[in-house]
């Protein structure tokens, strides 16, 4: 799921095709918070230069798992249709807190996965992505030392034991033997 442009951009909708008469269009939801749209008046999207442009958003509403977005200027099929396929931006400010010992999948993606044993450091790899189980999450870890072998690591507090997205680095006591056998 692309959810960023550059970093001060996060993507929350990728434009579908044009809905109605008017220049609305249907979207698909890329963000795990649909009701931001209801307050949601200015968005940005992609122009052919890959730079974003702010729009403002008339009116939003929601239809058949998708959202359908109103922008301003954009009142015809024919404008509508322009956009087909564009991603419909925030800025990364903006977007939603989560509470505390929760992430977003693209703060983890590219961290480093370090152990300490007997108070050495040792890097175990880098995040890769993150792996939905509808259980536990779990990092999918590119190994330090042999990018082309992974490991799978559960997301969960007692094995990541601190998780510090600004040095994008997460602190890792894993049981004996997961390391080993993952790969």
């Amino acid at each position: 799921m692309p959810e960023t442009a550059p970093d001060q951009y996060l993507a929350v909708a990728r434009i579908a095709r044009p809905q109605g008469r008017h220049g609305e269009v249907v979207a698909d939801i890329l963000t795990d918070f649909p009701e931001r749209f209801e307050k949601l008046h200015r968005a940005y999207l992609e122009n052919a230069g890959g730079e974003s442009q702010p729009v403002d958003i008339e009116k939003t509403w929601p239809h058949k798992g998708r959202i359908v977005l109103k922008f301003a200027g954009v009142d015809s099929i024919n404008q509508a249709d322009s956009l087909r396929g564009l991603h419909v931006f925030i800025r990364s400010e903006d977007r939603v807190a989560l509470p505390e010992h929760h992430y977003y999948v693209w703060e983890l993606e590219g961290c480093r996965v370090v152990r300490e044993r007997a108070g050495v450091a040792e890097e175990v790899g880098i995040v890769t992505e993150i792996e939905r189980t509808g259980g536990v999450d779990l990092l999918r870890v590119a190994r330090a030392h042999d990018k082309s072998r992974e490991l799978l690591i559960p997301l969960t507090q007692d094995i990541c034991t601190r998780i510090d997205t600004a040095a994008k680095m997460i602190l890792i006591e894993p049981p004996e033997d997961l390391l080993e056998l993952n790969g």
